[in-house]
C-alpha cells in the first residue's frame, strides 16, 4: 500500500469521526443547528476520501507476471521426444507450473515434468 493512501485512509476517518462528534454535540446545551450541517459535510468528506483510497487500489490487482530462463552457457538444441510415445515436442507443448517446466504431449497427451540429464 503506497504512503499516500493511507494518509488517505487516516484522515478520511478522523473527518468522519469528527462530524459524528459534531453532530453527537449539536444535541447538548451549547449545540447549534449549524453543528449539524458542518458535521454532516466533515462526515461526507470524510468518507469520499475513503473510497476514492479504496477504489484506486482495484487498478494495481491488474498483474503480469513475466518468466525469463536464462541458461548458463553454450546451450545446443535437441530434439525433444515424448517419453511415452516418442512424438516430437515444441516449444509450445511446454508450460511453467509451479517453478517447474511441465510437457504436455500433442500426440498422445501425456503430460510429465521435464528433467535435466546429467551432462557426464
Amino acid at each position: 500500500m503506497r504512503a499516500g493512501k493511507i494518509i488517505a485512509y487516516i484522515v478520511g476517518s478522523i473527518l468522519v469521526l469528527f462530524g459524528v462528534l459534531l453532530v453527537w454535540g449539536s444535541t447538548g446545551d451549547q449545540g447549534s443547528v449549524g453543528w449539524i450541517v458542518f458535521g454532516i459535510i466533515i462526515g461526507g468528506v470524510g468518507l469520499v476520501m475513503i473510497y476514492l483510497a479504496s477504489r484506486s487500489s482495484a487498478k494495481a490487482a491488474d498483474t503480469n507476471v513475466t518468466l525469463n530462463i536464462d541458461l548458463p552457457g553454450n546451450v545446443n538444441m535437441d530434439t525433444l521426444k515424448c517419453v511415452a510415445c516418442g512424438g516430437t515436442l515444441k516449444p509450445e507443448d511446454i508450460k511453467m507450473v509451479a517453478g517447474a517446466p511441465v510437457v504436455t504431449c500433442p500426440w498422445c497427451h501425456s503430460t510429465y515434468q521435464l528433467t535435466e540429464e546429467p551432462k557426464w
